[in-house]
This record gives C-alpha cells, sequence and structure tokens, in this order.
C-alpha cells in the first residue's frame, strides 16, 4: 500500500518492485535525522517483503534526488562524541542499504549532493536525467568530510583521482560526466523519462533469476572486503542446488521461459 502523500518518505509496491521516494520538494528533499533513521527502518522491512525483485529510490519533484543532509540538523552538534556518533550512524544505515538482499536503482535527477550523493553510492545501479547534479560540495559549504566507508563507495565509482578532484575542488558532476566516468550506467533522453525508464529496469532485473543476481551481489561485496580469495563456496551451491537450477535446464532444453521461485 502507498504511504500517506504528507510523509517524509513515500513507499509503495507496484507488483514485485518497491519504489522509496524522499518526499521534501520544497528544500531539494533534504534529509532530516529522523528520515535517514524511517530509511533505516524501510531497509528492514523490505528485507523482508517476500517475493520482491527491486528496489528503486527517487526525489519528489523535479529539483533533486537528495540534496544532503538538513543543515539545520548539525546546529546542534557540540562535542566530539556528537559527530562520531553521526558518522557511524550514516554508516549503519548506507552498509544497510548496500547490503540489502535485493537489488537497488537510484534513479538521479537535479541536486543529488552530500548524503544524497552517499545514498546513490550504495545503491547498486544509478540512472541519470540531464539535470543531475552529483557530488560532495563540502569543502565549500560545511567543512566537514566523509567517512571511510563512503569514501571507499566512491572510489571503487569512480577511481581515487577523481574522488581526490571532486571532494578538494568542490565542483559537482553533470550528468555527463557522471555517465563517462561509470557512476551513471545510463543517461536518459529527457527529465520526464527518468521514472518510467527507472520502472523497466527494474522490472528487467526483477524478471530474472533471484539466486543469481543475489549471488553476484554478495560475491561482489566480499571481492570488496576481503579480495579475490573470499570463499564462495556457499553462493556456488545456493545456485546449483537450486530448485531454480533445474527450472533453468528444464525450461532451456524445452524452449520456454523459466518461472523462477528464488528456492
Amino acid at each position: 500500500m502507498p504511504t500517506a502523500p504528507n510523509e517524509t518518505i513515500l513507499t509503495e509496491r507496484r507488483g514485485r518492485v518497491y519504489w522509496i521516494t524522499f518526499n521534501r520538494p520544497e528544500v531539494r528533499n533534504a534529509m532530516t535525522l529522523a528520515m535517514y533513521e524511517r530509511l533505516y527502518e524501510l531497509l528492514g522491512d523490505i528485507e523482508r517483503e517476500p517475493d520482491l525483485g527491486a528496489v528503486v529510490l527517487c526525489g519528489a519533484g523535479e529539483r533533486a534526488f537528495v540534496a544532503g543532509t538538513d543543515i539545520k540538523e548539525f546546529e546542534s552538534f557540540l562535542t566530539p562524541e556528537d559527530a562520531l556518533r553521526y558518522e557511524q550512524r550514516m554508516d549503519d544505515i548506507l552498509t544497510r542499504l548496500e547490503r540489502l538482499k535485493y537489488p537497488t536503482i537510484a534513479a538521479l535527477r537535479g541536486a543529488c549532493t552530500g548524503g544524497g550523493a552517499a545514498i546513490a553510492c550504495a545503491c547498486d545501479l544509478r540512472i541519470a536525467a540531464p539535470s543531475l547534479r552529483f557530488g560532495f560540495p563540502i569543502a565549500r559549504t560545511l567543512g566537514n568530510c566523509l567517512s571511510i566507508k563512503n569514501y571507499a563507495r566512491l572510489e571503487a565509482l569512480v577511481g581515487e583521482a577523481e574522488v581526490k578532484r571532486l571532494l578538494y575542488t568542490a565542483d559537482l558532476l553533470d550528468a555527463e560526466r557522471a555517465y563517462a566516468l561509470g557512476l551513471a550506467g545510463e543517461l536518459v533522453r529527457d527529465e520526464a523519462s527518468l521514472l518510467a525508464r527507472a520502472g523497466e529496469l527494474a522490472s528487467q532485473i526483477a524478471a530474472n533469476a533471484p539466486l543469481t543476481i543475489r549471488s553476484t551481489k554478495e560475491a561482489l561485496q566480499r571481492l570488496r572486503e576481503q579480495g579475490a580469495n573470499a570463499n564462495d563456496d556457499d553462493l556456488v551451491l545456493a545456485c546449483y542446488q537450486s530448485n531454480d537450477f533445474r527450472e533453468g535446464i528444464a525450461a532451456f532444453l524445452g524452449k520456454r521461459a523459466a518461472q523462477w521461485t528464488g528456492s
């Protein structure tokens, strides 16, 4: 069921695709601390959602995906513990997003900065509208820094040199540059196409074998954390001993579409 339109995060399940919409368009969807906590709760709920195929994250309105954390939230930061607690909690939330068992797609337009850019980097795929402006302009705004985990995600996507350029200059990437760097895997032709294309992509992914997708996501996570010597026995067995593997063989030999169950 869709959430009430006055909530700051809207949710709706459309078939096998779950939509999350950051809903503060009057402030370019800037995140409050309560919104971050709500996102954390939602991700836990989604993890338990049955027969889901993909998750799309987007921003309400036409001006932003998420324009970072609402700066008013930082006015009460007075102690070292405030800073460390905030960054640790952000790491908790983004790690939950990154490790969600279902594939995630960030549909990006307008401002995608600071905390919004961090959310996008924690998603599996990103598609961009022409209006996208992506970056971490904190060297000319707040004078804070990112956590190591956020630097690592960004570095994995665009490389160390580009991370330095982005953070040192406080510049924002436009959509074409984000696409050229591989940050956005797809650039849609116009603003009106973004959400429709995100839905198409999510539905395409949701129609494929869920165990293959889940194993791929987990294997890549292990590669980043443990290197090429990470153990994959459980992933191999989960796929090869599954009902879906037998169904895939039968469907291929029978020249029909497979009916995946994720079991």
